[in-house]
């Protein structure tokens, strides 16, 4: 119970849904991302949001085993049908749905019945790994990179469906301008800062910026920004999916995120004497990542299907190098413009998708991070040139498997993730090889087209 006032809570709640109720919202969605990367949620009557807020809302602890598919695999730390825990609304977070009205929609905390945090709960993971880093006077500007690729309802499984105009082209974004239009002004009403988006390379494809915000806010909008464009997209008479591969022959979609190192309002990413501006600080932070990325997959790359689209000349960062602006590096260093890199400055992880628990995934970068200052790591020579044409290039893990090899044997991360997460989510992972492994890229790519 210490770690709840649920006196506090209530009251909270039920101010909360006097506004909702003022604004016509009549239910509350309440979310978490489980360790396969599928937002699971239950939903409470407007009345029931102080309930909710002070007591929670039952959920079984099986959902940590959940698989995509929905299947239940099982692992060392399975109770299987034993067991409950209790979803809390985080009440700072909660925000009317613009794009399905009469809802409303928070990301939730999971605590066991007595009022203590759950050691699997991802999002109390990635507000660790902020207080920690914060604790050492840092701060880290996050957002994810969102594609997707829609098709017409009637059509799933045809990406050229829906719009059938070139990479990047006008044409294509003038064939659903209005769907585009309608999803940037639904995530503006929402409290989503849209910086761009533009049709992408891959047949069907769009991609989607937001402003960069801490970590945790930044996992919470990768969330609410995917289901948005599910709602937007239905509205539309669209279809959207978000999945690595959506076919074996084309451009997968990723999950890129981007990540700045900040002393309070400067940023360590630009100003610094070392390479390309880097400050000391912000390369040691950046090679805890980089030496860590073999692991870091098996949190960010997490499915089967994550690497059909890890292919070499794809833009997705396959190789183990690092470079200024090199899009097929999986850390990128983007500088931004001359006179702005102050502010623009960051790291870009491309190797990720959105497959990915955002939660997991900021909370294991931050982790990396801070193991990287620790010991004041240093970032190899940067590499200029596509990778791909170097026969020393060294490849990241190119299975689930070997990336969840690298993950286990990394002490820095199964120890910041704790014994039982770090176990269940390795025991996922086995569990999805178990049942997707085997699966030829058509019937894998058809299979995974829209869980996530």
């Amino acid at each position: 119970m210490s770690q709840l006032d649920r006196a506090e809570l209530a009251q909270q709640g039920a101010l909360r849904a006097d506004g909702l109720r003022a604004a016509g919202v009549e239910l509350v969605a309440l979310t978490f991302v489980d360790n396969s990367g599928i937002a699971r949620v239950k939903a409470v009557p407007v009345d029931r949001l102080w309930s909710a807020a002070a007591w929670g809302v039952g959920a079984s602890n099986s959902f940590d085993f959940f698989l995509a598919t929905d299947d239940i695999t099982d692992g060392e730390y399975s109770r299987g049908p034993v067991g409950d825990l209790r979803l809390h609304p985080d009440l700072d977070a909660l925000v009317p749905l613009a794009a399905q009205p009469g809802w409303a929609w928070a990301p939730a905390r999971r605590y066991d019945q007595e009022g203590e945090p759950h050691p699997q709960d991802a999002r109390a993971l990635a507000a660790t790994a902020t207080a920690r880093l914060a604790s050492l006077g840092y701060n880290v500007r996050t957002a994810f990179e969102i594609e997707w690729v829609v098709t017409a309802a009637d059509a799933p499984d045809d990406p050229r469906s829906a719009t059938a105009g070139p990479a990047y082209g006008f044409a294509r974004l003038s064939a659903q301008a209005d769907y585009l239009r309608a999803l940037v002004s639904t995530l503006s009403a929402q409290g989503v800062a849209v910086e761009q988006i533009h049709p992408e390379y891959a047949a069907g494809q769009f991609e989607l910026s937001v402003s960069p915000d801490d970590p945790v806010r930044a996992a919470d909008v990768a969330v609410l920004t995917r289901e948005t464009i599910r709602m937007v997209s239905d509205r539309h008479r669209l279809r959207a999916s978000f999945t690595p591969k959506f076919e074996p022959g084309g451009v997968g979609n990723g999950g890129h995120v981007h990540l700045s190192l900040w002393d309070g309002d400067r940023n360590l990413c630009a100003g610094g004497d070392g390479r390309f501006g880097l400050t000391p600080t912000a390369e040691a932070f950046g090679a805890g990542i980089f030496s860590r990325l073999p692991a870091l997959l098996a949190i960010g790359a997490p499915s089967v299907v994550s690497y059909l689209r890890l292919q070499p000349h794809h833009w997705a960062g396959v190789f183990s190098v690092w470079g200024l602006e090199n899009r097929e590096a999986p850390l990128r260093l983007v500088q931004g413009p001359a006179g702005q890199r102050d502010r623009a400055a960051n790291f870009e992880v491309k190797c990720f998708d959105l497959t990915a628990n955002p939660y997991l995934v900021v909370a294991a970068l931050l982790f990396a991070g801070l193991a990287g200052l620790d010991v004041k790591e240093s970032l190899p020579g940067p590499v200029d040139v596509d990778p791909g044409t170097l026969p020393s290039a060294t490849r990241l893990p190119t299975s689930l498997a070997d990336a969840v090899a690298a993950f286990e044997a990394d002490a820095a991360l199964t120890s910041a993730f704790g014994a039982e997460l770090a176990t269940t989510l390795m025991d996922v992972r086995r569990g999805e090889i178990s049942r997707l492994g085997s699966l030829p890229p058509d019937e894998l790519c058809a299979l995974m087209r829209y869980l996530h």
